[in-house]
């Protein structure tokens, strides 16, 4: 059969520039070695997603051609800037139209930025009609300077902060997620438009729940669970456990430790997948805290983390005497870190209306009280595991944080602690320890916290005011939503319901 000959210009449309990473130095010999392995095989491929994460950590993509990728790969893909300014509910939260007021003049008229692919995040993606792939980019400005909004970028530069105290932080996921089963009905676009979420997705509940790792309840969720383990495997993820919480289908899953690039990569692809994955089968899952679903118990992400000599593998957190302290003086000081700069940094672990609520005191498992325990999960941090695998666990996190941005925090925090001469870690807490300072019991509190502080030594000052106008945005709109309605009182509203589960 004839086909047409299209005619098309030597250069691909969308791409950024033909030799981007290599006019500004982009990637490491690494990388370069990946991009040319992925070359020599991209005949076996014939979609490629090109993703980022947004300041929500929401992945963004574009679904290229092998054509279009090939150029994109060393050359960049332009994008659009609405992830950057657009608040949960996709309302217009930064002017890109007069006045940004975050320090990035691009922004003016919503220009383009360029993601390059990092290529050492290429990987097929199992099943489906088309052999699909999947890889992170980076944000960067057209002139091949990191964009300042971008969270990826942060997270690395605390890594390299790290690497250059020869030391590696060692990172494990522990996250908490709801499987439900999807209803007939509307798709929820009636009333939808920016800033002005649809329906949210009628669902039912997999099991009563309420009887807590019972094996039965798990049975009930394994026709989903058993194909996202293996499909987890597939993808090389270092999947650990999966258990039925106590909430009615209510799942935790749990990856052992790895470096904290590839955990903040791990839960970036985990959350978009089991979402995808979920509505294909007929399910809804959500990473949201607290479902406005009877019954429904709060799901929190806790992060595993120690930090290791990387000229010895020594664990730097585990004490010599066990017996005479919990943790050694690095442990500590770390520690004291993550308390000191908590209620200012908590935004980027808890940055939801919706999130806030697990914190408050009507749940007994959830961290209201700032400070340490080797035993207390109502402490914001305990010390976990004995010998050298002492580590810390921070369960301060709802599921659907940005993980760049939510790891970054902490390892920021907890290596300021330890290079401190002036912190005096304090004393651990004890199950009745009266007076300790209390994590933000709202984002009202949690936003004017993280003002009030100085996040941006670890953003910088572009990426502070975004995220200080994308959660106003948010704020103010539940705000103007709640004073019309008047919701009872510690209630999960509508309007959340609306503006997360479908999101997140």
């Amino acid at each position: 059969m004839y086909t047409r000959k299209w005619s098309r210009p030597a250069a691909e449309d969308g791409v950024g520039r033909s030799d981007f990473v290599a006019e500004h130095g982009l990637w490491d010999e690494r990388q370069r070695a990946a991009a040319a392995e992925i070359e020599a095989h991209l005949g076996e491929v014939d979609l490629i997603r090109l993703v980022f994460g947004d300041p929500h950590g929401l992945a963004r993509s574009k679904t290229l051609t092998v054509e279009a990728f090939r150029a994109a790969l060393r050359g960049g893909m332009d994008y659009s800037p609405g992830p950057f300014l657009f608040d949960t509910g996709h309302a217009v939260a930064v002017d890109f139209l007069s006045n940004p007021g975050v320090d990035v003049p691009e922004l003016l008229g919503a220009g383009n930025f360029v993601v390059v692919p990092d290529p050492v995040t290429f990987q097929l993606l199992p099943g489906g009609e088309a052999r699909t792939a999947w890889v992170i980019g980076e944000e960067y400005l057209p002139d091949g300077r990191p964009h300042p909004l971008s969270s990826r970028h942060v997270l690395r530069k605390v890594i390299a902060a790290y690497a250059a105290q020869e030391c590696t932080p060692v990172l494990g996921l522990e996250v908490e997620w709801y499987l439900t089963r999807r209803l007939e009905g509307p798709v929820g676009n009636a009333g939808n438009g920016f800033g002005l979420q649809g329906e949210a997705p009628r669902v039912a509940a997999m099991n009563p729940g309420y009887q807590f790792n019972s094996d039965n309840a798990f049975a009930s969720v394994a026709a989903f669970a058993h194909p996202l383990s293996a499909l987890l495997r597939q993808l090389g993820l270092p999947l650990r456990s999966m258990e039925h919480e106590s909430g009615p289908g209510q799942i935790e899953t749990t990856f052992a430790p790895m470096h904290a690039l590839d955990t903040a990569d791990a839960m970036l692809l985990f959350r978009t997948l089991v979402k995808q994955r979920a509505a294909q089968g007929g399910y809804h899952a959500t990473f949201m805290s607290l479902p406005r679903v009877d019954g429904f118990d709060p799901s929190g992400w806790h992060v595993h983390q120690s930090v290791v000599d990387t000229r010895t593998g020594r664990n730097l957190f585990a004490p010599d005497d066990p017996a005479a302290a919990p943790l050694s003086a690095a442990g500590l000081a770390y520690a004291e870190g993550l308390l000191r700069r908590a209620r200012e940094l908590c935004l980027l672990s808890v940055p939801t209306v919706n999130g806030h609520r697990r914190l408050g005191s009507g749940f007994s498992l959830s961290p209201t009280r700032i400070g340490w325990s080797p035993e207390d999960r109502t402490a914001m941090v305990r010390v976990v595991g004995a010998g050298g695998s002492r580590h810390l666990e921070n369960r301060t996190g709802e599921p659907c944080a940005n993980p760049y941005l939510a790891l970054a925090a902490q390892l920021f925090a907890g290596l300021e602690g330890m290079n401190s001469d002036s912190l005096v870690p304090r004393p651990a807490l004890g199950p009745d320890a009266a007076g300790a300072e209390t994590l933000p019991g709202s984002l009202d509190e949690s936003l004017s916290a993280f003002r009030q502080g100085s996040p941006a030594d670890l953003l910088g000052t572009p990426l502070a005011r975004c995220l200080a106008k994308l959660k106003q945005s948010e704020l103010d709109r539940f705000r103007t939503w709640a004073e019309k309605e008047q919701p009872p009182e510690g209630e999960v509203t509508e309007w959340e319901q609306r503006e997360y589960f479908e999101a997140f």
